[in-house]
C-alpha cells in the first residue's frame, strides 16, 4: 500500500515539475494573484536574464519526467533538488503564502529520497 501511495505522489509531483517546466517556456499560466512585489521582481529578473529562467525550465522538464518513471525516480530526485530548495527558499524569504504547498512537496520529495536511499549509497561511500 505504501508502494502505492509512493508511486501516485511521484507521478503528481512529476507532472507538476513538467507543467512548471513546459510554462517557463511557453507562459501558458497566469501570474498568482496577491504576489509580492519582491516575488514579482525576482520572476521579472529571471525572465529578463534570457537564460536562467529556460534553464530551471528545462531541469524542472527533465526531473519531472525522471521522477514520474519509477526505474529513473531516485535520477530525478537528485535532479530536482536544487530545485526545490530554491522553491523552498523564495516561499520562506518572498512568497510566504505559498509555504503549505511548498513543505508538502518538500515533504514528498524528501520520502522519495527516503525509499531511494540505497541507491545513493555509492554516491557518497
Amino acid at each position: 500500500m505504501k508502494s502505492k501511495i509512493l508511486l501516485v505522489l511521484s507521478i503528481l509531483m512529476g507532472l507538476l515539475f513538467v507543467n512548471g517546466g513546459l510554462d517557463k517556456f511557453f507562459h501558458y499560466m497566469p501570474q498568482p494573484e496577491g504576489m509580492t512585489d519582491e516575488g514579482m521582481g525576482l520572476m521579472m529578473a529571471f525572465d529578463g536574464s534570457g537564460w536562467l529562467l529556460p534553464l530551471i525550465g528545462l531541469g524542472e522538464l527533465i526531473g519531472g519526467v525522471l521522477l514520474i518513471v519509477p526505474k529513473t525516480r531516485a535520477l530525478g530526485a537528485v535532479v530536482l533538488f536544487p530545485i526545490m530548495a530554491g522553491i523552498l527558499c523564495f516561499h520562506l524569504v518572498q512568497e510566504p503564502a505559498g509555504l503549505p504547498i511548498a513543505f508538502v512537496m518538500l515533504a514528498i520529495h524528501l520520502w522519495i529520497i527516503l525509499e531511494n536511499r540505497d541507491k545513493y549509497m555509492h554516491m557518497i561511500g
